[in-house]
């Protein structure tokens, strides 16, 4: 049963918000308000407004608290965290818990629920989905490698998709033509299928008694071949649980990789100011905020100095443009001591070089439907005035180390660094 609040809106940065929008992929060849009406008009007539966000139709109602012009959180939290096809997120507003979640680039779950529990259980229902991109959930959980976001730094006007009306007159009439327009395809396509299927069928008295008999023996071996396959594909072992340190690349060749992409997108371009550059898992990324520049030459210079690169734009001012990693070789490494003696000896690093760091111990739980295997991790966050190369070597007495993320801030010129460390 899914729980709903009576009213599914969220009041951010003195903006009220629309969420838990019914979403569906838009149907091919149908414009976004028709498509809506049909929808509505299927599920709930109740559902009175409507939104259209890249290839999925978001249907909402007064009776949540929608209106007209209201903007789509779920398009927003979308566009916040587009380096990633599918990620699993909830945040706390308040007292209430506002979860997203995207698969492929779809929203799958848009909801607002005012218990706690309601949400944890919904979250970690979902999170039993395998191949999620990223995580994000409140620090108090305590969900493994997840993030925590504040909502109303993720939204902040990157993308204005509003809830319009939509207009039920003649939505019959539209529903009608649509069934008769299938039916109508339907008997074309399979008008000799239907015709074998009625034509009258001969008695089984009528046919060889022999021919029955072989075709019985037929059936009976090919559901005995069938019954040994069952057998082996049962007898067959779960796959081995791959353990996330089996599979890591060298801390140096990681870090280097980073300054290199980095270095790539902050190449300088006339009329455009640097904001910030990340180097993720998969991605480094950089925003632009418009001093003087145009977007034709923009365009034009950035094709040359920076071809390959996906460029996004968030507004008419402000750019993300998103370069991919090449993938690097990987390599089993994990650290011998345990998750606690590892915390105390890189905070004395770090004592050491005089620079402030954050620890926390989190443990990962991985799974191949069978067997079930635990692997402590400490996450490691500190801001230095190192680049990636240097920083690292902070860790070369450390096994299991992967840089997860490295960000240059170009107003306060500090790096900021996300570590792992894998604890045996």
């Amino acid at each position: 049963k899914d729980i709903y609040l009576a009213s599914q809106t969220v009041y951010i940065n003195r903006r009220k918000y629309a969420v838990g929008l019914f979403w569906q992929p838009a149907g091919v060849g149908l414009s976004g308000r028709n498509y809506a009406r049909v929808l509505a008009h299927n599920i709930d007539k109740k559902l009175n407004l409507y939104t259209e966000y890249h290839s999925m139709i978001g249907l909402g109602g007064r009776k949540y608290g929608h209106n007209p012009t209201m903007r789509v959180a779920a398009a927003e939290v979308m566009e916040a965290f587009s380096e990633y096809m599918s990620f699993l997120a909830v945040f706390e507003v308040g007292k209430q818990f506002y979860l997203v979640a995207a698969r492929n680039g779809v929203v799958l779950e848009d909801k607002l629920f005012e218990n706690e529990d309601d949400a944890r259980n919904a979250y970690v229902k979902l999170s039993e989905i395998p191949d999620w991109g990223a995580f994000f959930a409140p620090g108090s959980w305590g969900v493994p490698r997840s993030v925590e976001r504040n909502l109303a730094d993720v939204l902040v006007g990157r993308e204005n998709v509003q809830l319009h009306l939509i207009s039920h007159f003649s939505a019959g009439v539209f529903s009608v033509l649509l069934i008769a327009l299938f039916m109508l395809g339907f008997g074309i396509v399979f008008h000799d299928s239907l015709n074998q299927t009625l034509r009258s069928r001969p008695n089984v008295a009528e046919l060889d008694p022999e021919l029955v008999q072989e075709y019985k023996r037929q059936i009976e071996e090919k559901n005995k071949e069938l019954d040994k396959q069952f057998e082996i594909q049962k007898q067959l072992p779960p796959p081995p649980i791959v353990m996330p340190y089996e599979k890591l690349p060298a801390p140096g060749a990681r870090a280097e990789l980073c300054y290199k992409a980095i270095g790539f997108l902050m190449q300088p371009l006339s009329g455009w100011n640097q904001v910030r550059v990340e180097c993720n898992e998969s991605n480094a990324v950089m925003e632009l905020q418009r001093d003087f520049g145009i977007l034709d030459e923009f365009y034009s210079v950035a094709g040359d100095i920076m071809p390959g690169v996906f460029v996004q734009e968030i507004n008419e001012n402000l750019l993300r443009v998103q370069a991919k990693l090449p993938q690097l070789e990987n390599f089993a490494s994990q650290d011998e001591r345990d998750a606690q003696t590892i915390v105390r000896d890189v905070t004395s690093l770090f004592q050491g070089i005089n620079t402030d760091v954050e620890l926390k111990i989190v443990t990962d739980t991985l799974t191949n439907g069978v067997d079930v295997a635990n692997v402590d991790v400490v996450e490691i966050a500190a801001e230095s005035k190192l680049i990636p190369q240097q920083f690292m070597q902070i860790f070369d007495d450390f096994g299991g180390v992967y840089l997860m993320k490295c960000t240059w801030d170009a107003a306060t010129r500090f790096w900021n660094y996300e570590v792992i460390i894998y604890a045996k």
